[in-house]
């Protein structure tokens, strides 16, 4: 089979290669086409990629290609892990949200919407040269925010784009190891948005045993969402809600610590990557070691504001090494091209599965995944609080979507005035225009403006 990765000079492609070979099934991975907009990034990655061959017999074969419908001809999958605007795009959506004194963050709030604005466009050309080129192909969407471009690309390419995020994953994970439970045994119940859900059901051999967690204080101190969060609210939930959801429960706390923090998480990984591709590039045969070290001190500091803010420690070893988006993605490649089904927490069209949003929302929820395509398991409802959230937030990523499409900054004002992390019309207003004058990508978005 042929992987086409999008983004292919991303710094997390080889957590992708590394597990393309350790794979020895029959109908593998066997060539993996690496696409960039950037030479110099997909140079080293490649660097980093012919290390881990150099390593293990029976490699997956790599090449490179500039040219997007070149880098598409024959893919029968595709990873689509792009980010538009680059490392710079990221830190103008954190700083001037922050300046501002809301939310800076990467994928929720303010920040969020600056990244799918400029990114929706970038999507839905990409579908539709995948339609074009190798419509047979599923498409598997790491791109952020996650829940949005997998919305945005389902419009043309329907269902077989999916979307993958490893946060649900090592939440349920972290729970069943706290609960001293067998995985095998295990069944979860997690529902919402792609940053925006909860843990709601842990079933051992038939029986819920998340009343069980949540009752037990020792226990919930073992998951870092217990450690963040504090045992009284998660059981004033019932439910263990993702690390992201800190930002909606722990707002001011949130926005301080960030504001106090000097460098943003954006600043910290644009200098920490302009110096990991400099060097993986000027000393290809080091490159591997290189890219171990930078990946090391990487997920060390993964929402260490967050555990400093709510005084959660460091990240637990469990936590680090539980892996990653890549060994989701590929049990689904797995799932659908192989036909060993999967049971998967994944963003898809809702379906019926989350009562009180659309047919054709994308959510993220454990689905039952088969040559066939994932399927979304039935959830119970969620509380009124919870639901009025995802209800709002999905509004809000419905409005981006559209904004990006139409080219409206009235739809676009829209988006940002009605997400709950921004506090006010005005402030919406000051962060489109503090978006427009630090982002080109996005303010190109817009054909007509105020």
């Amino acid at each position: 089979m042929r992987l086409a990765i999008l983004g292919g000079g991303g710094f997390r492609v080889p957590l992708v290669y590394q597990a393309l070979l350790s794979d020895t099934a029959d109908r593998r991975v066997d060539e993996v086409v690496l696409y960039d907009v950037d030479a110099d990034r997909v140079a080293a990655v490649d660097h980093v990629l012919r290390g881990m061959a150099d390593e293990t017999s029976g490699a997956v074969r790599v090449r490179t290609e500039a040219v997007l419908d070149d880098a598409l001809a024959g893919a029968d999958v595709v990873f689509s892990a792009m980010r538009v605007g680059g490392a710079a795009g990221r830190v103008a959506d954190e700083r001037v949200a922050l300046d501002l004194g809301l939310l800076g963050q990467e994928t929720t709030g303010a920040g969020g919407l600056a990244y799918g604005l400029r990114t929706v466009p970038v999507a839905r050309h990409v579908a539709a040269r995948i339609a074009a080129v190798c419509p047979q192909a599923w498409v598997v969407n790491f791109t952020n925010p996650v829940g949005m471009i997998t919305e945005a690309m389902q419009a043309v390419l329907g269902d077989r784009v999916v979307g993958v995020c490893d946060t649900p994953v090592g939440l349920a994970a972290g729970a069943v190891r706290a609960l001293g439970a067998d995985p095998a045994r295990t069944a979860v119940e997690y529902v919402g948005l792609n940053h925006l859900g909860w843990l709601r059901g842990l079933r051992v051999d038939g029986v819920d045993a998340l009343p069980r967690l949540l009752a037990d204080d020792a226990a919930l101190a073992r998951t870092e969402e217990g450690r963040l969060f504090g045992a009284d609210w998660l059981r004033a939930l019932g439910a263990i809600p993702n690390e992201y959801l800190y930002y909606y429960y722990f707002t001011r706390e949130a926005v301080a610590t960030l504001r106090a923090g000097g460098d943003t998480r954006g600043e910290f990984l644009a200098r920490q990557q302009d110096a990991f591709y400099a060097a993986a590039n000027a000393r290809p045969a080091e490159a591997l070691a290189t890219w171990r070290r930078a990946r090391a001190e990487r997920d060390a500091t993964y929402m260490a504001e967050n555990r400093e803010s709510a005084g959660a420690g460091e990240r637990s070893a469990d936590d680090i090494a539980a892996g990653g988006y890549e060994g989701v993605a590929l049990a689904l490649v797995a799932a659908v091209a192989r036909n060993e089904p999967a049971t998967l927490i994944l963003n898809v069209r809702n379906g019926s599965a989350v009562p009180g949003l659309p047919a054709d929302a994308v959510v993220e929820v454990a689905c039952h995944v088969d040559a066939n395509g994932p399927r979304p398991l039935a959830t119970h409802p969620l509380p009124p609080a919870s639901l009025g959230l995802v209800q709002q937030v999905k509004g809000v990523e419905r409005l981006t979507i559209e904004a990006a499409t139409t080219g409206s900054y009235a739809t676009a004002l829209a988006a940002f005035a009605q997400h709950p992390l921004v506090d006010s019309v005005a402030a919406a207003r000051a962060l489109l225009a503090g978006y427009t004058r630090r982002i080109p990508a996005l303010a190109a978005v817009f054909t007509a403006r105020p």
